[in-house]
């Protein structure tokens, strides 16, 4: 079985504290968006798990992939088959469309896929998806949702699909462990406005790019990250914003050819850009 499984970008991120365990607590809005890996998995008799990868020279230059078993989507495969003793391995292959080091959670989309698979092919109930990663469980929801704890409580909201975006990065990436130490060392930053976009989105969603903002752009600076805005913004983005912690940026256009113009600024620049829009689910079944 093979699906092609969707990116996602944060319309807003924010980190409001510290859990017991010592995560930071997080309030976001997840977007699932058309850029997608394809996952394709083949079931085998024996238990063996083997993950295989095609991953273009514009991402494998930059950020490289690990197409084995510290992939999580191995890790993704493993826990499944553990868990629902199915008696069964595979081979997993990963088409790789999302950038990675990008805050577009393509790791986390093809650990769901996995998941989102296995269970259809071996029907069997999806265990707890936070035990893989933290945002595994939206990707198997999709759409647009209130984030909070780790990234595993996802909250269901209106439906923001349809909406244009370029989406944009340059070939600096930033570790999520790096990102959130450069957190931890901000000195009263100033909070996106969470619930206000929720509130928005639910009532008044062409307004709701207002509300857009991340935490991490005042943390990480990245000198690539400002560029792309100045040039989304001045192509006529409404709003342009860093995704996840980062480095990849998204822009707002109210029409599809302005957007392409502005994608093909971009690419003639040297960023991998790309126009989508918002999804309302994560997986499309491939025949």
């Amino acid at each position: 079985m093979k699906v092609r499984t969707a990116a996602k970008i944060n319309l807003a991120l924010d980190v409001v504290g510290r859990l017991n365990h010592g995560y930071h607590a997080l309030e976001s809005v997840f977007q699932t968006v058309g850029i997608y890996d394809e996952v394709e998995i083949e079931l085998q008799d024996d238990f063996s798990i083997e993950v295989s990868c095609e991953v273009p020279e514009k991402f494998a230059s930059s950020d490289p992939i690990p197409c084995d078993e510290h992939n999580i989507a191995y890790k993704a495969a493993h826990y499944y088959l553990n868990r629902s003793g199915a008696g069964k391995g595979c081979r997993i292959h990963i088409k790789k469309g999302i950038p990675s080091q990008a805050g577009m959670g393509g790791g986390s989309t093809d650990a769901a896929a996995v998941l989102y698979i296995l269970h259809k092919l071996i029907g069997k109930e999806i265990p707890p998806a936070e035990e893989i990663g933290a945002d595994v469980p939206f990707f198997l929801t999709g759409g647009t949702a209130y984030v909070t704890g780790i990234g595993e409580m996802v909250e269901p909201i209106s439906d923001y699909s349809g909406r244009i975006l370029v989406i944009a990065k340059g070939d600096e990436g930033v570790s999520t462990a790096e990102a959130y130490g450069r957190i931890d060392k901000l000195v009263k930053p100033v909070h996106p406005d969470t619930d206000a976009l929720v509130e928005a989105i639910n009532s008044e969603p062409d307004e709701a790019y207002k509300f857009f903002g991340n935490l991490f752009e005042t943390a990480i600076q990245l000198p690539e990250v400002s560029d792309i805005e100045e040039k989304m913004t001045a192509c006529g983005a409404l709003r342009a914003v860093m995704t996840g912690s980062g480095s990849a940026v998204f822009g707002l256009f109210d029409s599809r050819d302005t957007a392409e113009k502005c994608a093909e600024k971009l690419a003639s620049d040297g960023y991998f850009a790309q126009v989508c829009e918002t999804v309302s689910k994560t997986f499309i079944e491939i025949e």
